[in-house]
């Protein structure tokens, strides 16, 4: 019976399930800003998927673990802002390697505001999605948003960026000289062996998952 969960190519034996298949969907990345009532907050986001037209629906993923879950659970509204191939590494670093909890994302950075109140970036954006969210759909670590579009503009024809892009030529290279497991989201080193199960990068709060052995 154990062999139902095993598969065969070209005479090698595969597991059923191999993670990095995962890898090869099509992503989008994308800042999604919000608002606590106090600050302006933003964060990097992969997980963002138009699901019908009329009415005309986003869904968008969180991690729980990120302070924009709990704002948009709160206030029930987020704008979603399309990167481009323009963007470089430091709007990586601002928007995904630290929690808006403890520093002013948009300090120093040029933005202007949708109806909603929340921010858009510029330059290295070509659009942007305002939603208003509808249903709340807990998935254990992470939360799916079904949401309205409220207001939506195209700013640019500059390409946008995608996930296979920015693992290709805007994230910087791994220290492979260094042993243990990289995170495949941000490029954290976890330095051990094995990474523990439940690990939870402390950078863009992924799970272990996400990690890969150097």
């Amino acid at each position: 019976m154990t062999n139902l969960y095993i598969i065969y190519w070209k005479g090698k034996k595969m597991e059923l399930i191999d993670k990095t298949a995962l890898f090869k969907i099509s992503y989008g990345l994308y800042v999604l800003t919000t608002n606590d009532g106090k600050k302006d907050n933003g964060m990097i986001c992969n997980t963002v998927m138009q699901v019908t037209s009329e009415p005309l629906t986003v869904a968008v993923g969180i991690n729980k673990a990120n302070y924009s879950c709990e704002t948009v659970l709160k206030t029930k509204k987020m704008n979603v802002v399309t990167l481009t191939e323009k963007c470089d590494f430091s709007i990586f670093e601002r928007f995904g390697f630290a929690s808006g909890k403890e520093k002013d994302k948009f300090e120093n950075l040029k933005y202007w505001k949708s109806q909603n109140g929340l921010p858009v970036l510029v330059d290295i954006v070509n659009s942007f999605i305002s939603l208003e969210v509808k249903e709340s759909i807990d998935l254990e670590t992470h939360y799916l948003f079904i949401c309205q579009v409220t207001e939506a503009k195209s700013i640019s024809d500059d390409n946008s960026m995608t996930y296979d892009y920015y693992h290709k030529y805007v994230k910087r290279k791994t220290d492979t000289t260094k042993k243990g497991y990289v995170c495949t989201i941000c490029g954290y080193i976890y330095e051990g062996e094995p990474l523990p199960e439940d690990f939870i990068c402390p950078i863009c709060k992924y799970p272990a998952s996400a990690f890969v052995k150097l």
